[in-house]
Parts: C-alpha cells; sequence; structure tokens
C-alpha cells in the first residue's frame, strides 16, 4: 500500500541529506546515441535507502526489456557492443508505455517512502540515461515525471574526482567494488555497481566529516 500523499516528511534524514531529492540510479542500454530518434531497449532503476547511521546502501532494482517504438533506429554497433539480441525468447521485452508507466509507479512510491519531494538521477555520464528518459516520457504522454528534468549526479564526475577514474569498471576496481566485464552493459548490473560506486563515495565523504562538519556549522 502506497503512503498517502501527505505522510511525506521533508525532514526525514534521507530528504535533509539531498535537499528533498531521492537519488535514483538509472542506466539504460540503446540502440545509438540519439534519444531522439534511437531505441530504449533496457531501462533500469535502484532505489537507495539510508540506515540510523546516516550511510547509504542500494536497495531495490526495477529491470525492464523494452520493445523498440515504432520507427525507431537501431544500430548493429550498439547491438553488438551491449550483447543484446532482439529476437532472443528469453529477452521478455515489454512496450515502452507499459514500461515507463510501471518503472516511474515505482520511483514515485520510492520517493514518498523516503519522505522526499521529487527523484533525481544518478547516473554513469548521467545526462545520457536522463535523455533517454526524457525522450521516453514524452513519447508515452506522460504529464508529468519524478525526475528532475535537467538535474542530476553524475558519478563518472564524482569518481574522477574521488578515485582518479572515470570508468565505471575502472572506477569500481579502485574503489574495492567487484566488477565483471561479462556482466556489463546490463542495464540492471550497470545500474547497481553505479548505485554501489555512488553509496561508497557519498559515505566516504560522511567518514571524512564533510557531511558531519556542515550539519555542525548549520547549528552554530
Amino acid at each position: 500500500m502506497n503512503p498517502p500523499e501527505n505522510s511525506r516528511d521533508p525532514d526525514s534524514p534521507l530528504a535533509q541529506r539531498f535537499r528533498g531529492f531521492l537519488p535514483v540510479i538509472v542506466d539504460v542500454e540503446t540502440g545509438g546515441f540519439n534519444a531522439q530518434t534511437d531505441a530504449l531497449l533496457e531501462i533500469a532503476a535502484v532505489t537507495i535507502r539510508m540506515d540510523q547511521d546516516g550511510f547509504l546502501h542500494r536497495h531495490e532494482t526495477f529491470s525492464f526489456h523494452v520493445e523498440p517504438f515504432e520507427g525507431a533506429n537501431i544500430e548493429q554497433a550498439a547491438l553488438d557492443f551491449t550483447g543484446i539480441d532482439l529476437d532472443s525468447p528469453d529477452r521478455m521485452a515489454e512496450p515502452e508505455l507499459m514500461v515507463m508507466t510501471d518503472l516511474l509507479a515505482a520511483v514515485r512510491r520510492a520517493v514518498k517512502e523516503n519522505g522526499c519531494t521529487r527523484a533525481v538521477i544518478v547516473g554513469h555520464n548521467a545526462h545520457f540515461d536522463l535523455n533517454f528518459v526524457n525522450a521516453a516520457v514524452d513519447r508515452c504522454h506522460i504529464k508529468r515525471s519524478p525526475f528532475h528534468p535537467f538535474s542530476v549526479f553524475d558519478t563518472a564526475t564524482l569518481a574522477g574526482l574521488a578515485f582518479g577514474q572515470t570508468v565505471l569498471a575502472k572506477a569500481c576496481k579502485v574503489a574495492g567494488l567487484e566488477f565483471s566485464n561479462s556482466a556489463a552493459h546490463s542495464a540492471a548490473y550497470d545500474a547497481e555497481k553505479t548505485a554501489d560506486l555512488f553509496c561508497l563515495i557519498v559515505n566516504r565523504w560522511k567518514e571524512l566529516g564533510g557531511w558531519n562538519a556542515l550539519l555542525d556549522e548549520e547549528d552554530e
């Protein structure tokens, strides 16, 4: 059962941490680089939670295979890169409208459950993912997305700052996170690894006193 609208708590610890926004990690696999013309083939979203000590952890994963929209462009090079077989009987793809409706509903629930007012996409090169999400929302005539329309947290940038690496696999390795190159380029796997990397960087900053120091300054 979803909590009622008025159950949102802007003073919840997670809402306080990100100014009322809920970071949701998103990864897409596509038929090319152009969000307006190229197919969305896979999408995954990972929610996070905050424990009683204020540390972030990966929570739920929502993952979908997507049927290409009518007239979508699909580059063979993109399929070769991702390993997606559009004709595989195990793919079990669903129409884009169904996928986006279900995924955005899950994000809205997470926003409410965490006392936040809106979601913000976390991704590795996050504007790529955001552009494809926004394009799919427009194609499906969804009136309002729970995601901020242009703001993101980009783990490529954060990992470059924290670990000197901007490639997801290399950043995870330096951070001490397991990463399988054979499992990569699945939306669910990449989203979960991006979520682990994001949580680790935010938690490390907390351990170093950054977030705690800011709170102490506000209390003075």
